[in-house]
C-alpha cells in the first residue's frame, strides 16, 4: 500500500466534548504511525467546591507529547480557548497563531508564565491563510461575545473540516464584524467534509439575540436608577463592556473599571482600534469624590468568585468601593452552571446591605448568549451543508441533541465524541477508531497535578470527615512513655468534643496496651492500629471516619 493511500484526516478532542469549556482539540494528517498534527485552542475550566484548593483545571496533553505538532491555532480570546497556554505550551512547544487581539492577550499570559522569549507568536490578518504541512488553515469571520472570535476552514488533501468555535449571528453585534456567511456558503458549495460545531446552546429554541437589543435595555435600566450603580459582566465580553459603558455615558456617568480582568481586556480592545472615542475611565480612588448619580461601577465577580471585585463589594472589605441602601447592582451576564450557590450568596450579601438587584430573570434583555440557538444552527448547516456533524463545546447530553438536529438537517453522519475519541473522517465513512489517554490536570499550589492525585483525595476527605490527630511516645523497649494526646479538626460537638476525644485517647490507648512490645515499635504497625480503633470508633459517634494522623515520638 502507498504512503498515499495510508494516508488519514483524524479529529481528536481531548477537552471540550462532554463538557463546556476546556477546549483542546487536534487534527492529524498522514498514515497512523507518521501523521503531523494541528492544535486548536488550549484552555481551562474553573474549579468548584468538588476540588478544594484548586482554581484552574487544564486539559492532559499527554497523548500529543512528542508529537510532530505543526501549529497550534487559537480561534479567540476566551479562558476556555486560550488560558492554559502558559501551563500546557511547555509540553507541546509548537508556534502560535492568532488575529491581534487574541495574540495582545496571549502575550500578557505568556509573560506572566515566563515564555515570552521562548514561544514564536505569529499575528495572522482577520480572513488571514495559515499553511501548515498539508493543513491550510483560513481565518473565517464570526460573531462571538469578544473581539476578533474565528471560525477555521481547514483545508488538507482529504477534504476540508469547518472548525466552528464559539459563535452566534448577529446582524448588529456592536463591535466587530457580521459573521462571514458568504466565505461559509462558499465553502459549501466546494464541498465541506467536516463541520466541528458549538452546543452550547442546542436546546435553546430560536435566536441568541443581538447585542444592540442589550443596549438599549442597558440603556433605559440605568437611566431609571439613582444612587450608585455596579454592573457586573464578563471581562472578555467586549461587546457587553461597550454596550454598559456608552449606557452609562448617555445616562451621565463616568465609569470606573473594578478589576484586574477590566483593565486587561480594554488594554487590549483599545490595542485594536476598539473603545475609542468613549471618556476616559476614573480611577478607582478618584470614583469617590464624584456623586452617586454620576458613577457607574463595571465590575468583575458576575459569577460570585471570591477574589473579584463584586464578591469584595458584598463582603464589605473592597478597598475604595461600598454600595448600600439607595444604590444598584445589575448583572448582565448568564449564571454559568455550577455556580448558582456561589452567586446567590453573593447576592444576599449584597441585598443585605440594601442594594437593589437586577439580572435577566427579572430584567429580560440586559444579556444575551453568545452562542447559537437552535435556529443559528441551522442557519449554520444550510450555509455549510457538511458531510459529516460533530458537536463540541456541550455536555453530553448537548452532543446527542445536536446529532439529532443535525441529521433532521439531512446531515448524513453526525459523531458525538468523547474527549480522547480519536475520529477518522477520511477516507470512507466517519468512524471513531481509537480511544487515547485523555483527562484533567489540576494547577494545585502552582504545581500540575493529575485529577486523582492522593493530595486532592485526602483533601476531599479531610473537608467532608474532619481530622484526628494524635500522638504517642513510646520508648526503646516498646514501652508507653506517657500520655497518648489527641487532637480534633472540622469535628462537630463544641462543649462536647473535649469529651468525645477523651474517649477516643482511652481506647487508642488500649488499643497500644494490648499491642506486644515488639510490635509497639514498628511504626506502621501502630499507625494501623491507632487508625483502625480511632476510625471505628467515630463513626459511631459522628457516623463519618475522620483522617487520622499518627506523630510517634521515639525517646
Amino acid at each position: 500500500m502507498s504512503a498515499e493511500t495510508r494516508d488519514e484526516l483524524v479529529f481528536l478532542p481531548l477537552g471540550g466534548s462532554n463538557e463546556i469549556g476546556m477546549n483542546l482539540n487536534a487534527y492529524g494528517f498522514g498514515p497512523a504511525d507518521d501523521r503531523k498534527w494541528i492544535v486548536v485552542d488550549v484552555g481551562v475550566t474553573f474549579g468548584d467546591s468538588t476540588t478544594p484548593g484548586v482554581d484552574v483545571i487544564v486539559p492532559d496533553p499527554s497523548y500529543l507529547e512528542g508529537e510532530n505538532i505543526l501549529g497550534i491555532v487559537l480561534t479567540h480570546a476566551h479562558e476556555d480557548h486560550i488560558g492554559a497556554l502558559g501551563w500546557l505550551w511547555p509540553r507541546l512547544k509548537a508556534p502560535l497563531y492568532a488575529t491581534p487581539f487574541t495574540a495582545f492577550l496571549i502575550r500578557e499570559k505568556l509573560r506572566d508564565a515566563g515564555l515570552l522569549d521562548e514561544v514564536e507568536l505569529n499575528v495572522v490578518p482577520l480572513g488571514g491563510t495559515i499553511s501548515l504541512g498539508d493543513f491550510e488553515v483560513t481565518m473565517v469571520t464570526i460573531t462571538h461575545s469578544i473581539p476578533e472570535p474565528n471560525g477555521l476552514a481547514i483545508r488538507t488533501p482529504l477534504g476540508t473540516v469547518l472548525h466552528t468555535g464559539d459563535w452566534k449571528i448577529d446582524e448588529d453585534p456592536v463591535i466587530g464584524e457580521r459573521t462571514d456567511v458568504e466565505t461559509i456558503r462558499r465553502l459549501g458549495d466546494e464541498g465541506v467534509l467536516a463541520m466541528v460545531c458549538d452546543s452550547t446552546n442546542v436546546f435553546v429554541d430560536g435566536s441568541a439575540g443581538s447585542e444592540a437589543e442589550v443596549k438599549v435595555a442597558l440603556t433605559a435600566l440605568i437611566g431609571s436608577l439613582t444612587g450608585k450603580v455596579a454592573v457586573g459582566c464578563f471581562a472578555s465580553n467586549v461587546a457587553r463592556l461597550d454596550s454598559v459603558i456608552r449606557a452609562a455615558e448617555a445616562c451621565g456617568r463616568r465609569v470606573c473599571l473594578v478589576g484586574r480582568s477590566m483593565h486587561r481586556i480594554t488594554a487590549a480592545a483599545k490595542s485594536v482600534g476598539l473603545l475609542q472615542d468613549v471618556q476616559p475611565f476614573i480611577d478607582m480612588s478618584e470614583a469617590g469624590y464624584f456623586p452617586d448619580e454620576a458613577i457607574l461601577y463595571l465590575c468583575t465577580g458576575s459569577q460570585g468568585e471570591p477574589r473579584a471585585a463584586l464578591n469584595r463589594i458584598a463582603n464589605g472589605d473592597h478597598p475604595h468601593i461600598s454600595l448600600g441602601k439607595g444604590d444598584a447592582c445589575v448583572f448582565s451576564s448568564r449564571v454559568i452552571p455550577g455556580n448558582e450557590l456561589q452567586i446567590g450568596r453573593m447576592q444576599d450579601k449584597l441585598a443585605e446591605r440594601g442594594v437593589r438587584l437586577y439580572t435577566e430573570r427579572d430584567h429580560p434583555g440586559i444579556h444575551v448568549s453568545g452562542h447559537p440557538c437552535r435556529d443559528e444552527l441551522r442557519e449554520m448547516y444550510q450555509w455549510a451543508r457538511p458531510r459529516v456533524a460533530v458537536p463540541t463545546h456541550g455536555q453530553r447530553r448537548h452532543l446527542i441533541e445536536h446529532c439529532n438536529l443535525a441529521r433532521d438537517m439531512q446531515v448524513p453522519e453526525a459523531v458525538a465524541m468523547r474527549n480522547g475519541d480519536l475520529l477518522r473522517l477520511a477516507p470512507g465513512l466517519a468512524e471513531i477508531i481509537d480511544e487515547v489517554p485523555s483527562g484533567r490536570l489540576f494547577v494545585d499550589g502552582g504545581l500540575l497535578t493529575p485529577e486523582g492525585s492522593d493530595a486532592l483525595r485526602e483533601r476531599r476527605h479531610v473537608a467532608l470527615a474532619g481530622v484526628l490527630a494524635v500522638a504517642v511516645a513510646i520508648d526503646g523497649k516498646g514501652r508507653l512513655a506517657g500520655d497518648l494526646e489527641i487532637r480534633g479538626l472540622g469535628l462537630p460537638g463544641d462543649d462536647e468534643l473535649e469529651d468525645a476525644l477523651d474517649d477516643l485517647a482511652d481506647l487508642a490507648a488500649q488499643t497500644l496496651a494490648k499491642m506486644k512490645p515488639a510490635e509497639r515499635l514498628d511504626d506502621q504497625a501502630v499507625e494501623q492500629a491507632v487508625s483502625r480503633t480511632l476510625k471505628r470508633a467515630a463513626r459511631q459517634i459522628w457516623d463519618r471516619k475522620p483522617a487520622v494522623e499518627t506523630l510517634i515520638v521515639r525517646i
